[in-house]
């Protein structure tokens, strides 16, 4: 036997390993308390949003901190990289979100000649997962305009009938403002009798969203010199500094709407109205 007097070869094993371990990703769940190595911020999980992809930590003194997901943070002294936990499937519903009672394994109606106009893809998107179900069955389509101003232009290309109704959805549909004399214009015009036109109070159909259900008290008053979705982004403490942000931001308060409860009484009624005028046969 000969003596090896340097030993085993040092650069057999991972020498570029940091003494706490390689990071792991890992769930970031409720009551879970971590350290962020950057600002040395030790506190409990009280809150992920899945959506905006940020957790909110709360210290021994409680105060509460906002953080990205990621990495850079510390689980019992050992590097991980959190994660939003996922989601458990969820079970068969006996109700539509609108409230509707579920059929289960309804066949979707061919899609009537009628339509249902909003104004924007925020617009449609919410109506969709509330009363998508409900349309899907009675065989409505809804269509998003780009806002309301070219609302004329766009009848008189769809030519609606008797047979052929449109329904549409204004934001904003108060005395005086634009989107009212619009609507007064179009009631008053040879295609009136075959199209309804309601609205509801909000200025964005953000709003009709309940703001206790993202956590808030109430929307924000924005100045008139400031875009409204981005002025709520800020006030709510959101990134907003471009397009991409307000998309994340509008993914995130839809995400909390499951049901027709989660959503003001003063767009459900109007909403209602336009697919009863649209199904009348």
């Amino acid at each position: 036997m000969t003596f090896d007097r340097y030993g085993s070869d040092v650069l057999s094993s991972d020498w570029r390993a940091p003494k706490n371990g390689r990071a792991v990703e890992t769930p970031a769940t409720l009551g879970m308390v971590v350290e962020e190595v950057v600002t040395g911020w030790c506190g409990e999980v009280v809150k992920v949003e899945r959506d905006l992809g940020t957790m909110i930590l709360e210290d021994r003194l409680n105060r509460r901190r906002t953080f990205p997901l990621g990495p850079g943070f510390l689980l019992e002294g050992k590097p991980v990289v959190l994660v939003a936990p996922t989601r458990k499937g969820p079970e068969k519903p006996t109700r539509t979100a609108s409230g509707s009672v579920a059929v289960e394994g309804a066949q979707a109606r061919v899609a009537r000649a009628s339509r249902i106009f909003v104004e924007g893809r925020h617009d449609a998107e919410l109506v969709e997962k509330v009363w998508g179900a409900d349309l899907r069955i009675e065989g409505v389509v809804v269509e998003y305009l780009d806002g309301v101003d070219d609302l004329p232009e766009h009848l008189r290309a769809f030519r609606p009938g008797p047979q052929r109704r449109v329904g549409v959805l204004v934001d904003h549909l108060v005395p005086g403002s634009k989107e009212s004399r619009i609507a007064q214009s179009v009631a008053k015009s040879p295609l009136g009798q075959h199209v309804l036109i309601v609205g509801h109070p909000f200025i964005d159909i953000w709003a009709a969203v309940k703001p206790e259900r993202l956590g808030k008290d109430a929307w924000p008053t924005v100045p008139r010199t400031l875009e409204w979705k981005k002025g709520v982004c800020q006030a709510f403490g959101w990134p907003h500094r471009d397009q991409a942000d307000i998309a994340r931001a509008w993914k995130h308060i839809l995400s909390k709407v499951s049901s027709y409860a989660d959503l003001d009484p003063a767009l459900l009624g109007r909403v209602e109205e336009l697919i009863d005028f649209v199904t009348v046969d």
